[in-house]
């Protein structure tokens, strides 16, 4: 067989029917054989769940907390999320226990993973008996022929019809089931996008959207030059908020926004990261937006300055406390070095806990070096037996080295933060005169500030004993940086002063130090 090169790949060369025909062949084998690997998966990881278990009950582990480590071990070794590690291993689980003929057709390479996913989803409301005759009815060896040739939407009904026809009551439960968990989900999209769901039951959704068509078709109608996807995305914002879509910046709602000074206030080019404001924030954001949104936000009077100070390699330096939990200052600089993501390797999920990587009650530190931003699972995943950290440098940037019961290590290191001002860089002075240089970053007093947003009337500013008090001027010309020595024991941070004063939207940022 004659497979394709990588110059083969646009070249236009003519390649034969019979070498086409033999690649689409290759193909249908490959997928097969990815399907057989996908079960023998599932057998490894039922396998070491069980021995995982079997070893925590020998150490008198209480029974619902056996097994919390798994999922990240089969997250980490399959290179996904723990969230999708603990999936595969309850699937998995299904398939070799209870749908025998289901794993021996993915075995075959008959079925898809997700095509075996959605039988196990689709009878999780049945009873064991029920499951094994729908698993014999669609999967058995006299049914694979027609298996094979059926589509996933035709499979999902068949299901559901098998389903209902056994165990009607049970269908109705998890269509009650289903209607309680109605809710409504934000996620990050890209382009400073964000895709807002709305899980409803069928007939509301429909009608919604019906409505919002018709709402669309209308204006369109009479003349309206927007898309119809436009109209309908502005009515919706429109009628949740009750504010013109034209207006959607003056919506009261909090983010935070970790950039550099350079692009803050000197026109650097350098991106911002939106930590919060949405789950696992908004991501990566271009240098204008990011000035437009700090803008906006002082204008408002709605912004206040928190200054991170970072090492020549942007590292943040070591703060630390002497109680037991993360002060809200010290916690929120975790959720700032890791961006609002969970620092363990390929998790997505937002920072929920502010975790010791070494343990509290190990002696650990409650620090900036010995912290780390976790979500829930992670955070419950390491107390298990067997697992242990330790925190470690790679390229000047805080890490954490993660040790499996099995032995595998697993480095996690921070991502960079927002680089600041750099020596020989200058700026100009307020008043337009002569300019000053900027902060040398091979000093202590290099910083990056993380620029709190809020709408009108947030309410108190957090206080925190972590932060640099920043304040603005009456600015008629452009920015001065003034270098500051070290932070020692610095004043909380302050609110930016009112509307009138910040309307010029220059300011002269300086340092507030104890008198």
């Amino acid at each position: 067989m004659i497979l394709p090169g990588a110059t083969d790949i646009g070249s236009g060369a003519v390649v034969s029917g019979a070498v086409q025909a033999e690649w689409v062949d290759l193909l249908g084998e490959l997928e097969a054989v990815k399907n057989a690997i996908t079960a023998t998966q599932a057998r490894i990881t039922v396998a070491l769940d069980e021995a995982t278990r079997a070893e925590e009950a020998r150490q008198s582990i209480r029974a619902e907390r056996r097994g919390r480590g798994v999922p990240n071990q089969v997250g980490g070794a399959l290179r996904v999320s723990p969230h999708a590690g603990a999936g595969f291993v309850s699937t998995s689980r299904v398939w070799v226990t209870q749908m025998p003929h289901t794993f021996a057709a993915l075995q075959s390479g008959v079925l898809s993973q997700w095509r075996a996913t959605l039988l196990v989803q689709e009878t999780s409301h049945l009873s064991l008996e029920h499951r094994a005759l729908i698993d014999e009815e669609i999967c058995g060896p006299a049914h694979l022929a027609e298996l094979a040739r059926m589509g996933t939407r035709r499979l999902v009904a068949r299901i559901k019809e098998l389903a209902a026809r056994l165990d009607v009551h049970a269908c109705v439960k998890r269509n009650a089931k289903a209607v309680s968990e109605r809710r409504v989900s934000v996620r990050p999209a890209p382009d400073l996008m964000v895709y807002l769901t709305a899980l409803v039951p069928m007939a509301q959704g429909v009608q919604a959207y019906a409505q919002l068509k018709a709402h669309a078709d209308a204006a369109k109608a009479g003349g309206d030059e927007r898309g119809a996807g436009q109209i309908m995305a502005d009515t919706l914002i429109e009628r949740v908020t009750t504010r013109d879509p034209g207006h959607a910046n003056d919506v009261p709602v909090t983010i935070n926004l970790l950039v550099s000074d350079d692009t803050l206030l000197a026109g650097g080019s350098q991106p911002a990261v939106v930590v919060e404001g949405a789950p696992a924030g908004a991501g990566v954001v271009p240098a204008p937006v990011a000035r437009n949104l700090a803008a906006h936000a002082i204008e408002t009077d709605a912004a206040w300055l928190r200054s991170i100070y970072v090492n020549p390699r942007g590292r943040l330096l070591a703060t630390t406390s002497t109680s037991r939990f993360h002060p809200q200052g010290l916690a929120s600089l975790l959720r700032a070095r890791e961006q609002g993501i969970c620092a363990t390797t390929w998790c997505d999920a937002p920072v929920r806990h502010a975790d010791h990587v070494t343990p509290y009650a190990e002696g650990g530190l409650t620090s900036l070096d010995n912290g780390q931003g976790l979500c829930a699972r992670c955070n419950h995943a390491k107390q298990a037996p067997g697992w242990s950290q330790k925190t470690a440098q790679l390229g000047g940037r805080h890490a954490v080295e993660t040790v499996t019961p099995t032995g595998h290590t697993y480095v996690s290191v921070a991502p960079e933060p927002p680089a600041p001002v750099r020596a020989g860089v200058t700026a100009p002075v307020r008043g337009g005169g002569s300019n000053r240089a900027a902060p040398d970053p091979t000093a202590t007093s290099a910083w990056t500030p993380a620029v709190g947003m809020t709408g009108p009337a947030p309410g108190r500013t957090p206080r925190s004993r972590y932060s640099i008090g920043c304040h603005t001027t009456p600015a008629h010309g452009a920015i001065a940086y003034r270098p500051s020595p070290p932070p020692r024991q610095p004043r909380p941070t302050h609110r930016l002063p009112g509307r009138a004063r910040a309307r010029s939207r220059r300011a002269d940022l300086s340092w507030t130090h104890p008198s």
